[in-house]
């Protein structure tokens, strides 16, 4: 295993990859102090651990990462460790240059080939994410030591598959992040979580995937387990809630029935109307004025 750095604007390797700021493998055999210092980026670093034992800070939390874990830091989190110091060890990483969208969250590039939809996804989940931390990750060592080989190996197609390679990093991290969070044995903690998340995130225009994705389960078993404890399907799951959520505001004088419609993600004023209606037999501004002479 030989160490390297490739950066972007410095490494003929990386000419082709834009979005790929810094890509390296760094072995250390003796204890280092000063050498890791606290740094926070624009980009998002994946980093896997080869070797050794190390304790990291990611966000000010301390952190202790063992072989085949994987650490991923979000844009503008703090990283490094305490006095810069760097364990005996060996470690690979990737730092990926990010676009954000209007919500914030993070969306790959046009390099990449997810699709729209699956790329705003993963950009959410990688952003709701509250654990840096993927356990006994070792897929993602794997799709880093292809990466490595094709970026110096310059076969046919090379470029088309190293960003292939990319967009199943990201893949799998989102995926492990979901089944790391929500492993599926304990579906009621696991569905009073995402209620949580869909109520801090109305205006998101959710799909079932999405959802699905947030509890790591496919679409058919995410919706069986739904329905089951439930009695809804995923969808009509999620207007519940928008229109509990809209309930709560209508009380609210100050704010209008149009920013309550976008607020709790419904496409304009008349869909709010008619699925309020359809729901609770009133329409939203029937509700709140039955609901202000009542006070």
């Amino acid at each position: 295993m030989n160490q390297f750095v490739l950066q972007h604007g410095k490494s003929a390797e990386l000419r082709l990859f834009p979005h790929m700021l810094e890509v390296g493998i760094k072995k250390n055999g003796s204890i280092q102090l000063n050498t890791f210092l606290t740094t926070a980026t624009e980009g998002i670093r994946i980093y896997y651990i080869i070797e050794g034992k190390f304790e990291w800070r990611i966000n000010h939390q301390p952190y202790v990462f063992y072989p085949g874990d994987v650490a991923v830091i979000m844009p503008g989190a703090p990283f490094g460790s305490d006095n810069g110091v760097l364990e005996i060890g060996a470690f690979t990483w990737i730092h990926l240059g990010i676009h954000k969208g209007e919500n914030g969250h993070i969306l790959p590039g046009k390099w990449s080939g997810l699709s729209e939809s699956e790329g705003a996804a993963i950009g959410k989940i990688l952003s709701l994410n509250s654990s840096p931390v993927l356990s006994r990750f070792n897929e993602a060592g794997k799709i880093l030591k292809c990466i490595h080989a094709e970026l110096f190996g310059h076969e046919i197609g090379y470029q088309a598959r190293i960003n292939h390679q990319v967009d199943d990093l990201l893949i799998q991290v989102t995926r492990h992040m979901t089944r790391q969070s929500h492993p599926g044995r304990d579906f009621p903690k696991t569905f009073m979580r995402l209620e949580q998340v869909l109520r801090e995130n109305l205006s998101h225009q959710w799909t079932v995937e999405e959802m699905a994705a947030l509890v790591g389960l496919g679409t058919t078993l995410f919706t069986e387990r739904v329905k089951s404890y439930s009695g809804f399907s995923p969808i009509n799951y999620l207007i519940n809630i928008r229109i509990s959520e809209a309930i709560k505001l209508l009380k609210r004088p100050d704010i209008s029935v149009t920013d309550i419609a976008l607020d709790t993600g419904f496409y304009s004023s008349q869909h709010f109307s008619t699925t309020f209606k359809k729901l609770t037999g009133y329409r939203p501004s029937e509700f709140r004025k039955n609901h202000l002479s009542n006070q």
